[in-house]
């Protein structure tokens, strides 16, 4: 495949940021463990630097117990829960967040120090200063996460679980993005305009499905109505008006309903991208990346159609939110493919004029 360049790149940097990357990529899959085991409120304090270290000695052990016990998820849930059973919901949490921390120093640490000896493209300092800043946002939100379920819900509100699970693919795909640009150098060609428009809203189009994902797990919309194609006998189970608009984020019928007909326009959409990216018959690589995308859409949806039938088991859960990270993986690197493509590798004629 033809290599792109112009210039001022840093391959050094590149891999720095594909190694924070996939730091993130496992930070997403512990998550989704931590949230399927249900123990993301097992730790009721934010402490980003004491923190780190989990109880020490077994008063150590009985005082995080005793906070945990005094919030609605204990007592609506988990009543009589020993001590042992505590610590198991504890170091997934624990974990999670100890990940949180190490992802927070491998990019900032070598972030100073490229800044330092000046390894770092200028054009690509502000990007990866605004991807540190999101890093310590996204600690805020995990935070303001968890609090919504220490006080009147015994788990987290849907909304701001998506909201955490968002920012976190969004964190991904600007590492991801800004890694390719440092290792292939400033971007000096025209863009296909409408080819690289219709890959950008099949990106967007999946980030939405992601967030849409992150409304059934807050909302534990999987755990109902696990028959397929249809809901309980029915395209659209009864939906609870009551709340207004807070259906649209709370209501597991229509949350559920939400994510299955977005899935099958990805289906749609992205099976039409890679056929016509055949018929069109792109530069070397780019109709390959488009059949890659559609195939991943095709095995997520197929795991997630699983995930569902088998009432969300934490094995097929995992999976299928490693695989949303995975498909909205490629469909970045395919669309920084496509706007980094010469208009000439086109085929001439009015079909070539893109989606």
């Amino acid at each position: 495949m033809k290599r792109f360049s112009g210039g001022d790149e840093s391959r050094v940097v590149a891999v720095w940021l594909w190694l924070t990357a996939a730091l993130v990529f496992a930070m997403i899959v512990v998550g989704g463990a931590t949230r399927l085991t249900g123990s993301g409120l097992s730790i009721t304090e934010w402490k980003p630097i004491m923190g780190a270290l989990p109880p020490m000695s077994p008063a150590d052990w009985a005082e995080a117990f005793e906070k945990y016990r005094a919030i609605p998820q204990y007592e609506q849930i988990n009543a009589g829960m020993t001590l042992g059973e505590f610590k198991g919901i504890f170091w997934w949490e624990w974990a999670h967040r100890l990940l949180g921390r190490l992802i927070g120093v491998v990019f900032a640490l070598p972030f100073i120090v490229f800044l330092v000896l000046r390894r770092i493209p200028r054009r690509l300092i502000g990007r990866c200063a605004v991807l540190l800043a999101l890093g310590g946002l996204q600690g805020l939100i995990g935070w303001w996460m968890v609090t919504s379920g220490l006080s009147e819900r015994v788990d987290v509100a849907p909304e701001r679980l998506a909201t955490h699970l968002g920012l976190a693919l969004l964190i991904l795909m600007g590492l991801i993005w800004t890694g390719l640009e440092a290792w292939n150098g400033e971007d000096r060609s025209r863009h296909p305009v409408g080819w690289s428009r219709g890959a950008a809203v099949l990106l967007a189009a999946i980030f939405v499905q992601c967030l849409l994902g992150g409304l059934v797990a807050g909302a534990k919309a999987g755990l109902i109505y696990t028959d397929w194609p249809m809901m309980n006998g029915a395209w659209l189970a009864p939906v609870d008006w009551s709340r207004g608009g807070l259906a649209f984020l709370h209501d597991q019928s229509l949350v559920q309903f939400n994510h299955r007909m977005t899935a099958y326009g990805l289906l749609l959409g992205g099976t039409i991208y890679a056929v016509q990216a055949w018929r069109w018959r792109l530069a070397e690589g780019l109709g390959a990346a488009a059949f890659v995308l559609m195939t991943a859409l095709w095995l997520q949806a197929a795991l997630g159609v699983a995930t569902l039938m088998q009432a969300v088991p934490l094995g097929l859960g995992v999976l299928h939110q490693a695989g949303a990270a995975v498909v909205l993986t490629v469909a970045t690197v395919n669309l920084w493919l496509v706007r980094r493509s010469q208009p000439r590798l086109f085929m001439s004629g009015p079909r070539s004029r893109g989606l």
